[in-house]
């Protein structure tokens, strides 16, 4: 099969504006059919990718060839003489400062294949060439970063984080390479054999030595979970730094990120501060999904159908358990302590408790809802949904310690991945529906794959004080708030507006809803901030008089107060717990004596 040609300029970087062209060497005699996925692997919504080509045209031997638009995202191209080269120039507007599509000014530039490469309809398995190009002018300084192989050979192949030729074997691993260009930070170190670099593009102030040590430890003790050596030769970490955001996507051999200049290790920084946990805990996630997702994926994405939904009802496991053992690599690499663990576990068990929606849809249910609820959220999801995965985290590590506390330490959740990564990653098999239930009960037995199966499928709360007491951890529930609740959650900003009116709840009851903005209670002006100091004055059973306005309309409200939900947890070792639970504490979170050392550094 001949090769796809893909040349990307951004010819316009003020405007935007990405120009493509795609060759085809040997199109379908009677017209060839061109499309853009509608989705990105990874990410679980409908995002018409198409909706972005705002100029298209083909040619062939130097002359127009007619063009047809079939639906939202396909297009056919007329037939040409046998012999001659179709091409497709199109151009793309980029201006999506996210992990999942393209983005380009005078800075820099990015984009996902998907979101930029037409695939050729019935030549998607054919090899591919990409040139991947400066823009005309004020790029002197600029490199590219990405984990696609260079064109090693080829005339006009790309040198070392350079523009030029580079490669991919067919149109799924073209998709599968996010590309950064532009003026960048560039680092890496070495674990278990494999090449491992870190690219940070935009101002930072990040402690590049800091971040490579404990990222090696991170990848170091994944790669040791599952067998050395790592599934890719070379492993990118690509960082858009800005003000404000967040945002991980995975790939085969690189993750696409975006993380708050804040949370860098900054020189001389003492400890691991919350914001620098929250990004190596998504550099963990990310990493991770190299074997979990990318590899260990459910049959349902084998192949992927980049042009509808892909159901599964498994997500809870491999986006659940990548959000269980992102932190807890963490924490047995030695990069946090045992206290900093359970403060990030404390808030993950605290976000599943502040959603009413666990009530009504179990992970299952959610997983394979992902495209049209979780990732569609509206003012009632809190009520109505329930995430995969912060409840798939929270089972993963109920199936972990019940696997660790009934074989007394002698097995694990880690034994439950390395059967699937045997069965399935090594060999490029897909997961059935059955697959996840059927490792946990060749290494746990029947009765705890039956436990797992219940409890995926139902709704309602888990039993995590139970499961966590054996291993000397202690439970502790409370309000976030001592003050008198009216069951709302609030909107970013200054306005007291209402983002949700949870279920039964004293708003909810009253009439109140969302979008409604408070304006004052018992006749005092409220904001934000003010009504949480005045309801610190007031007593749960008490009726207050709220008048907010819905939409342009002043209305009155009479709420009784409510009790504060005991919805904040936190938890921490019990050194009374004796011996037997230190030991499976040990087992489960390890030693920790180099985090305990970097901690009081």
């Amino acid at each position: 099969m001949s090769c796809i040609r893909y040349a990307i300029h951004p010819s316009r970087p003020e405007a935007h504006l990405f120009e493509v062209r795609c060759t085809v060497p040997e199109p379908e005699p009677g017209g060839q059919r061109f499309s853009l996925p509608v989705w990105i692997p990874g990410s679980y919504m409908i995002r018409e990718f198409a909706r972005h080509i705002v100029s298209l045209r083909a040619e062939a031997a130097g002359r127009a060839v007619p063009l047809v638009k079939l639906d939202k995202h396909t297009w056919r191209a007329a037939g040409v003489p046998h012999g001659q080269a179709l091409s497709l120039i199109y151009e793309v507007y980029a201006w999506d400062l996210s992990v999942r599509a393209a983005h380009l000014d005078r800075t820099h530039g990015f984009f996902n294949g998907s979101s930029v490469f037409l695939a050729v309809e019935g030549q998607t398995g054919a090899p591919c060439l990409i040139d991947i190009q400066p823009p005309s002018s004020g790029a002197e300084n600029w490199r590219v970063a990405t984990a696609l192989p260079r064109a090693k050979g080829e005339p006009g192949a790309a040198a070392a984080y350079g523009f030029g030729l580079y490669r991919a074997a067919d149109y799924d691993e073209l998709i599968d390479h996010p590309v950064e260009m532009g003026a960048f930070t560039l680092d890496g170190f070495e674990a278990c054999g494999a090449r491992h670099d870190i690219v940070l593009s935009g101002r930072h102030d990040c402690d590049m030595a800091r971040l490579k040590a404990d990222l090696a430890r991170v990848c170091q003790w994944q790669i040791a979970l599952f067998g050395a050596p790592p599934p890719m030769a070379r492993y990118l970490f690509l960082t858009r730094v800005v003000g404000e955001g967040y945002g991980g996507l995975e790939h085969r051999a690189s993750t696409a990120l975006i993380a708050r200049r804040g949370d860098l290790p900054y020189p001389g920084m003492k400890g691991a501060s919350e914001g620098y946990k929250t990004y190596l805990g998504l550099c963990s996630h990310e990493y991770f999904h190299s074997w979990n997702v990318k590899r260990i994926k459910p049959a349902a994405f084998m192949p992927y159908d980049l042009a509808r939904e892909n159901h599964t009802r498994l997500l809870w496991a491999f986006e659940g358990i990548t959000s269980y053992y992102d932190d807890l690599a963490l924490v047995r690499a030695g990069v946090i302590g045992v206290d900093d663990y359970l403060g990030l576990l404390a808030k993950t068990v605290t976000s599943l408790l502040k959603t009413p929606g666990r009530y009504r849809q179990g992970v299952a249910a959610s997983s394979f809802d992902a495209w049209t609820h979780y990732y569609r959220q509206d003012e009632n999801s809190p009520n109505a949904i329930v995430s995969y995965y912060t409840k798939g985290a929270l089972i993963a590590l109920m199936l972990d310690l019940r696997l660790r506390a009934g074989s007394g330490g002698g097995c694990s959740l880690d034994d439950v991945m390395r059967v699937l990564w045997r069965r399935y990653g090594l060999g490029g098999i897909g997961v059935p529906e059955e697959g996840i239930f059927d490792a946990v009960g060749e290494v746990g037995g029947g009765k705890l794959a039956r436990w797992l199966r219940r409890t995926v499928e139902s709704v309602g709360d888990l039993a995590l004080e139970k499961q966590l007491k054996p291993f000397g951890v202690q439970w502790q529930a409370e309000a976030a708030n001592p003050a008198p609740a009216l069951g709302i959650g609030l909107a970013s900003g200054k306005e007291a507006r209402i983002a949700t009116a949870y279920d039964d709840g004293p708003a909810q009851k009253a009439g109140l809803s969302a979008g409604d903005v408070l304006i004052a209670v018992d006749s005092l002006r409220v904001d934000s901030d003010k009504l949480q100091q005045l309801l610190s004055r007031r007593r749960a059973g008490e009726r207050v008089e709220i008048h907010a306005f819905r939409r342009d309309e002043l209305m009155r409200f009479e709420v009784e107060l409510g009790v504060a939900p005991a919805d904040t947890i936190k938890l921490r070792v019990d050194e009374r717990a004796g011996r037997k639970a230190a030991e499976l504490r040990r087992g489960w979170l390890g030693e920790h004596k180099t985090a305990k050392r970097k901690a009081s550094a």
